[in-house]
């Protein structure tokens, strides 16, 4: 098979986590490596036998026996998730997901102040919320740019160098937010984290080189492209870097290199706020989704028709893809009436392509306001859909899924694998 780098070229929630599950089956793969996000990740696998798990920072080929876990540098890791996660895998008899699991030493640490604070700044938005999940993972990452301490996984190996950043952190966070909820004292974080370090393996970057040669090694991504830090619809985004764009640094430090595979349900979904030109109010009540729905924090989440305008952006802002894994061919089997939207119709008259910008936050706003007047222009999905989704997106599809078991995977015999031609971009 090779390496594979999986990402979602949609808002997320498009099945990463069962193609993930279904490689892992499929042919020997000695690891996982997640290289964006954190514990917001919420990626559904269940098995044949009727096992559900909600992958979070472990790898979704975490029920495959002897398949491991990296969490990269590029990782914001929460030991007191990943602790509950740990486990919820126990209990679903994936007693050892612990002992296969490996930290870069480099990866940010999220941690009880940095939620209290990412839901109080979330709060005093008010209607203008963003959709965050409450999680603390842009706190994470927006207080380690303004802060060189910020705690780190390696931190974890030295109580007296944790105490102090987590006491710096917490201090941060009553100055801040001085009517923010209450958060645990820094001794029992502390505490907390170095029982962390004291069951998992901490490493060095040397280490992903020494998986890269062991085996085939699946990169996965959470969240989706259109979601990105930098080429998302702003500031409706994640504090993230959801293309390919992580995970083939990795490769690079490591002389490797990776076949890039693209997630794509038949129908869109977004969680929570944002523009969303092919929402449709019947689709979200007709096609609830039993591992998603309304939260406090997200809100609602909803549904749409196949937007191929938007597929086409998420495609040239990461430089394309080798193969699609194309998910939820049930739902599609099931509903003749949905449609793939080929284009837009703006007050600036018809639009099949958006312009992939270079990471300007004001430009990326400016197109926000620019999808929010947009309305879809549409074709039916039809009777052959994954044939229909070729034919949009210029990409083969080599993976379809008709349920959310691995059983329900098919390969459709075209090969995934590097394409020497394909652009690539850095995103």
């Amino acid at each position: 098979m090779g390496h594979v780098i999986v990402v979602d070229l949609g808002f997320g929630d498009a099945g990463k986590g069962t193609v993930v599950d279904h490689l892992c089956r499929a042919s020997p793969v000695a690891a996982v490596v997640r290289f964006n996000g954190g514990a917001q990740a919420a990626h559904n696998v269940v098995t044949d036998d009727g096992r559900h798990h909600t992958f979070a920072q472990f790898g979704s080929g975490t029920f495959t026996p002897g398949v491991r876990t990296h969490l990269s540098r590029f990782m914001l890791v929460d030991p007191l998730a990943l602790a509950a996660e740990a486990g919820h895998l126990r209990s679903l008899g994936v007693a050892d997901a612990l002992d296969r699991l490996t930290v870069d030493r480099d990866a940010l640490l999220t941690t009880p102040y940095h939620r209290a604070a990412n839901r109080a700044r979330e709060r005093a938005r008010g209607a203008a919320r963003h959709g965050s999940c409450g999680m603390g993972i842009g706190e994470t990452a927006s207080y380690a740019l303004t802060h060189g301490d910020a705690p780190r996984a390696g931190d974890c190996l030295s109580p007296a160098r944790l105490r102090r950043r987590l006491t710096a952190l917490h201090d941060w966070y009553r100055e801040t937010f001085p009517s923010g909820e209450d958060v645990p004292d820094v001794d029992a974080c502390a505490d907390a984290f170095t029982a962390f370090a004291e069951r998992v393996r901490i490493v060095g970057g040397g280490h992903l080189h020494g998986l890269l040669r062991s085996g085939d090694v699946v990169f996965e991504g959470a969240q989706g492209v259109l979601l990105d830090e930098w080429h998302g619809f702003h500031p409706y985004t994640t504090w993230s870097t959801t293309t390919f764009a992580n995970a083939e640094t990795l490769l690079a430090e490591a002389g490797a290199s990776a076949a890039r595979l693209g997630v794509l349900r038949t129908y869109t979904t977004r969680h929570g706020p944002g523009p969303f030109v092919t929402e449709d109010a019947a689709l979200t009540a007709a096609l609830p989704d039993p591992h998603n729905g309304a939260g406090p924090w997200q809100g609602a989440f909803r549904a749409g028709h196949l937007d191929a305008v938007a597929l086409r952006y998420a495609l040239d802002v990461t430089g394309g893809v080798d193969g699609l894994a194309v998910t939820h061919l049930d739902v599609a089997g099931a509903r003749p009436d949905l449609r793939v939207c080929q284009a837009y119709a703006t007050p600036a008259g018809p639009v099949d392509r958006l312009p992939a910008g270079d990471g300007d936050l004001d430009r990326q706003a400016a197109l926000t306001r620019r999808l929010l007047t947009a309305r879809p222009v549409y074709a039916p999905l039809g009777r052959r859909p994954v044939e229909t989704i070729e034919n949009a997106l210029g990409a083969p599809v080599v993976l379809t899924s008709h349920g959310p078991a691995a059983s329900a995977k098919r390969a459709t015999g075209q090969p995934l694998s590097r394409n020497p031609g394909t652009l690539r971009r850095t995103a």
